[in-house]
């Protein structure tokens, strides 16, 4: 009877899948998958720019194509943008520690300003904020592969 129940609720309000990285704390930490996701940005950020426009008597399918792509470069750069800045999250608020700020001055200042980078990076398709993006990850991944030494 509960299995019905449950299954009837499940129906009405499905359960929504989560992705979070470990609270035990695990240990297990790297700054690679915000350099991939940043790189990711930047790829995609050049795609769209390298993206013509068929000429205004294109038939359908060409504009379909040019169309398409756009909202492919489109998704995957807002995808890897979200990506980067919940994996910079999840270093700021799991692995760095307070003897960490002491090493890293900045610390706290390169993270904010590379998670609002993520989120300019989603608001816009700017080549420069994207660099910016790189650069700001790139020196969270210098701090984090010094604090492992």
């Amino acid at each position: 009877m509960m299995y019905l129940i449950l299954f009837f609720l499940n129906k009405l309000e499905p359960a929504r899948k989560v992705f979070a990285h470990c609270d035990i704390p695990c240990g297990i930490y790297t700054a690679e998958p915000a350099l991939t996701a940043a790189q990711t940005v930047a790829k995609m950020v050049e795609k769209l720019y390298e993206q013509v426009p068929p000429a205004d008597d294109a038939d359908r399918n060409k504009w379909l194509e040019f169309e398409n792509t756009l909202a492919r470069c489109i998704m995957v750069k807002e995808e890897h943008a979200e990506k980067c800045k919940r994996e910079l999250l999840i270093l700021w608020t799991d692995y760095f520690t307070p003897a960490h700020l002491e090493k890293f001055p900045n610390l706290h200042e390169t993270l904010w300003r590379a998670t609002k980078l993520c989120s300019q990076v989603k608001q816009q398709v700017s080549r420069e904020k994207a660099k910016e993006l790189q650069t700001a990850v790139q020196e969270i991944a210098d701090m984090f592969a010094q604090s492992k030494k």
